[in-house]
């Protein structure tokens, strides 16, 4: 997965890098698009259009009949269980193209979700640290998998230039857990460490300060699943014992568009199904 997520992500960089100097609004807007009408052309050919005409065709023929003979029962409810029946195959005939297109959809949504859907931590200037209330900064969550709840005893926290801690680190060995409330006072993108007492380390990318620094997630996972969520850092090892750590972003705000994670993907999905019904006809396309 992490060789997938890296071709991917190149791949983005090389076409928004002119796009967004557009803006990141309009950049959103056209990849969007563009997807959008390249599932078209992928859907059009995987999928059976004249299965799809001929139910649209045979479904409108039905709901004729019962407009003709409205007034004679046994046509009406024949044509009814029809109509029905026919919706059914045009459903399924729908619906199974899209499956295998939902790979492809999951990939370039996250690539917009953490590109455009977070902003970076806020930067607290030094003097100011000890004035940051519990709950006023950025917590971090440590997650061990099952079988290595007990080394979260020896788990440690290495911080660089530019973030500090402002509560202890707080472990649960019962549960595997490890939390510790931090906050960036230094712009830029910092690497956290975190080590186990048997020498294992990983790290976590921590974005503060500039808005456009770098791609943002709030976790790092272990799940080959996940992954596919997450693609601006490497996954863990199938072996890790780290199975998660999160820390918490704000969301983002783009301009005239909803922002966060949840706006870009209404904004993906509305722009990629635009796209795609406005060239339904020059493309030849059933659906």
């Amino acid at each position: 997965m992490n060789a997938i997520n890296g071709a991917v992500t190149t791949l983005f960089d090389l076409a928004l890098k002119p796009l967004e100097l557009l803006g990141r609004e309009l950049a959103l807007i056209l990849v969007s698009g563009v997807f959008g009408i390249l599932a078209l052309i992928v859907f059009k050919h995987i999928s059976s259009q004249r299965g799809i005409k001929a139910a649209k065709d045979k479904i409108k023929g039905h709901m004729i009949a019962i407009r003709i003979y409205q007034d004679d029962l046994v046509v009406v409810v024949q044509s009814v269980g029809r109509v029905l029946a026919r919706n059914a195959q045009y459903l399924g005939l729908n619906f199974g193209p899209f499956v295998p297109l939902a790979v492809p959809f999951v990939f370039v949504a996250a690539q917009m979700v953490t590109r455009y859907g977070f902003a970076p931590l806020p930067v607290v200037a030094p003097a100011d640290v000890a004035n940051v209330l519990p709950g006023g900064g950025t917590l971090i969550r440590v997650e061990l998998a099952k079988g290595h709840e007990a080394a979260a005893v020896g788990l440690q926290l290495s911080l660089p230039e530019g973030v500090r801690a402002v509560s202890p680190l707080v472990r649960v060995p019962a549960r595997g857990l490890a939390f510790q409330e931090v906050v960036a006072t230094a712009a830029g993108v910092h690497e956290l460490e975190f080590r186990l007492a048997d020498g294992t380390r990983e790290t976590k990318t921590l974005v503060a300060g500039d808005a456009r620094a770098a791609m943002m997630q709030p976790e790092r996972v272990r799940s080959f699943w996940l992954a596919m969520l997450w693609p601006a850092e490497a996954k863990f090892a199938s072996d890790s014992p780290f199975t998660l750590i999160r820390l918490e972003y704000p969301e983002s705000e783009l301009g005239w568009l909803p922002g966060g994670p949840t706006g870009i993907l209404i904004v993906f999905v509305l722009a990629s199904m635009a796209f795609g019904f406005a060239m339904l006809k020059p493309l030849g396309v059933q659906i």
